[in-house]
């Protein structure tokens, strides 16, 4: 059984992001997963100057340990603009502050949702290019469109069979890949 850390790289307090990792969490049965939210990680907008004066926030530290004590991420990136959103980077530049290497010997389901068509397609492909750069094995990639169309926020279920078929088959592959 191997130990997964979930969590969605937005710091909205309605996420559709968050809602497709608590979906695909529930899912992964086989293993011990913990859904967190990267908004309980109060962490300082990234500076030189204040690293140099203060060094690394605790919070960073920690959320660099409980990536530590895991196998592997579960990881959906909203997108602002067609790339990460601001938040999700200033997480990623703490933590490769920290350790350059901080995704090593880690593997990884990325997703990516968003309300239109392309489903936040472009923070998935940036993505899927710079996080190898701090370690990461990318093992599976999932986009999901258009979410409030293809997904019920009341019943947490998602309403497309073939979005449904597809990201199920992406799960089976993730879990079996991670024994």
């Amino acid at each position: 059984m191997a130990k997964i850390l979930a969590f969605a790289g937005s710091n909205s307090a309605n996420s559709i992001n968050h809602h497709l990792v608590k979906y695909v969490a529930k899912d992964l049965v086989e293993h011990h997963v913990r859904v967190i939210k990267l908004t309980d990680y109060s962490i300082p907008m990234y500076s030189e100057d204040l690293e140099k004066s203060d060094g690394f926030p605790g919070m960073a530290l920690a959320l660099r340990q409980d990536i530590a004590d895991v196998d592997a991420l579960v990881i959906s990136i909203g997108e602002h603009n067609g790339g990460w959103s601001a938040f999700f980077k200033n997480t990623m530049d703490w933590l490769s502050r920290i350790d350059r290497n901080f995704l090593a010997g880690k593997k990884i389901l990325l997703m990516s949702t968003s309300p239109g068509q392309r489903g936040g397609v472009g923070s998935l492909e940036q993505a899927k290019n710079l996080l190898p750069r701090f370690g990461a094995e990318i093992l599976e990639s999932f986009t999901f469109p258009s979410f409030h169309h293809n997904f019920s926020i009341e019943t947490q279920e998602i309403t497309d069979e073939t979005l449904l078929l597809g990201l199920k088959e992406v799960l089976s592959t993730f879990a079996h890949q991670i024994k």
